[in-house]
């Protein structure tokens, strides 16, 4: 990784942060679901701190009926990033789209347009769904595994050769001549799958890196890895392990390879949750403060991670001895291992908990050197090419990472200390590309 820097992204939700109560925090404004005031001050604070792109996932539909939860979703990203993008100038956006349920032309047109207005900053998150919630939602039956990756190659497809139908030279808007476009070079593709067509052409020029980067998201399946090793310039991946994010990311750079391409032109990111504070004990008792009752609801499920039966009564007490030395890792859940080297630590079980151990992603607590030995450890490992955080609390967490953590970063050598270029692509280091890979010929779901 010699000469590498690091690449980060951040996670844009609901305005509040991965901590389940974070809406609940006394300096956070309840209503920042529905304020993109907020969300801009966040992507300003991430774009003061290099970050390379801001990442919204993305679920159509209400999950449960949890009054206390948040919708833990932004309202809409494609409407949301377009706002950001006027209040920003380096950071992009990379948005989720699904291929199973939005129709190929809409892609291509609203991430374009995105990518145009933001001048080269836009990413397309490009995944299938399969939840009945959601299904639900578009009034259809959830597909088959085949099924949809069938159609999400498809969907790539067209949406490629769409972005391509305007030539990079068509646009003459020539004043004096009178000439606006030249009309042999804005065709349209007439593309059919089995699943999806398009006549096109897309009346939208090029955007100064092109057309937007796609990424693809999730585990390493076979029909993803070949999804993502076809077309995509980004991975964003949920690993807990470095033993595991490095076997994935040769999974995704060999699938790359498969398909012809450079492995490097694939960027490997791993989640991690932040809690940036003084000390790792105000750190955990922040975290504490706003878990509700998540953290009451999980410690019977610690005890299991460990192969021990945890005493109620002593749930703030450290393991005892006896305890640490018959506990053992779980080998059915990757999370075990991270449990028991906390607990072997001195924490008690809360605390353990409040270190996030069994949360989505793995969770650095504490000063900054924490935060930036996680990182650092991960990315010389070869085990990343970067990440994308997810904050606590973003009004105050995304400023905290920024100012306590990102200098250490650039003060090691691994993290950017300026934006490459003005361009997502530049940014991540991924080349330009316009219209189809002509590397990669059209493919069906392995």
């Amino acid at each position: 990784m010699a000469g590498k820097k690091m690449i980060l992204g951040m996670a844009l939700t609901d305005g509040y942060g991965n901590l389940a109560g974070a809406w609940r925090a006394p300096h956070v404004d309840a209503d920042n679901y529905a304020r993109i005031e907020a969300n801009i001050r966040y992507a300003q604070a991430a774009e003061r701190g290099g970050f390379a792109f801001l990442f919204t996932p993305d679920f159509p539909a209400v999950r449960g009926n949890d009054e206390r939860s948040t919708i833990n979703n932004i309202m809409d990203p494609m409407m949301q990033l377009a706002a950001i993008s006027q209040a920003t100038s380096r950071i992009g956006f990379v948005a989720t789209g699904s291929t199973t349920f939005q129709e190929p032309f809409n892609t291509a047109r609203q991430f374009k347009a995105l990518d145009v207005m933001s001048h080269g900053r836009a990413g397309w998150n490009a995944v299938t769904t399969s939840d009945p919630a959601v299904s639900a939602n578009y009034g259809r039956p959830v597909a088959e595994r085949a099924a949809r990756y069938q159609r999400a190659h498809e969907s790539i497809q067209v949406v490629q050769a769409l972005w391509g139908s305007w030539k990079e030279d068509a646009w003459i808007k020539d004043q004096t001549s009178g000439r606006f476009i030249d009309a042999s070079k804005l065709r349209p593709i007439n593309l059919e799958g089995e699943y999806v067509a398009s006549r096109g052409p897309l009346a939208i020029p090029p955007s100064e890196q092109g057309q937007p980067v796609i990424f693809t998201s999730g585990g390493p399946s076979p029909h993803l890895l070949q999804l993502a090793g076809r077309y995509a310039s980004g991975f964003i991946a949920e690993v807990w392990t470095i033993e595991e994010a490095r076997a994935q990311r040769e999974m995704v750079r060999n699938a790359a390879r498969e398909a012809g391409r450079d492995p490097d032109e694939i960027k490997y990111f791993a989640g991690l949750m932040t809690t940036v504070a003084p000390t790792v004990r105000e750190g955990l008792d922040r975290r504490l403060a706003l878990a509700g009752d998540v953290i009451e609801a999980r410690l019977p499920h610690l005890g299991a991670l460990l192969g021990l039966h945890i005493d109620p009564k002593r749930y703030d007490e450290p393991l005892t001895p006896d305890q640490l030395a018959a506990a053992y890792a779980s080998p059915m859940d990757p999370r075990s291992s991270i449990a028991l080297e906390v607990a072997r630590r001195g924490w008690s079980p809360r605390d353990i908990l409040a270190h996030g151990v069994i949360d989505y992603h793995p969770t650095t607590v504490g000063p900054g050197e924490v935060h930036a030995d996680h990182l650092q450890k991960w990315f010389e490992a070869g085990a990343v090419d970067g990440f994308w955080l997810s904050p606590d609390i973003y009004e105050d967490g995304v400023d905290a990472f920024v100012d306590e953590v990102v200098p250490i970063l650039r003060a090691r050598g691994i993290y950017p200390t300026e934006y490459p270029g003005t361009s997502l692509r530049e940014n991540l280091g991924v080349p330009r590309q316009y219209g189809p890979d002509p590397r990669i010929k059209k493919a069906t779901a392995g």
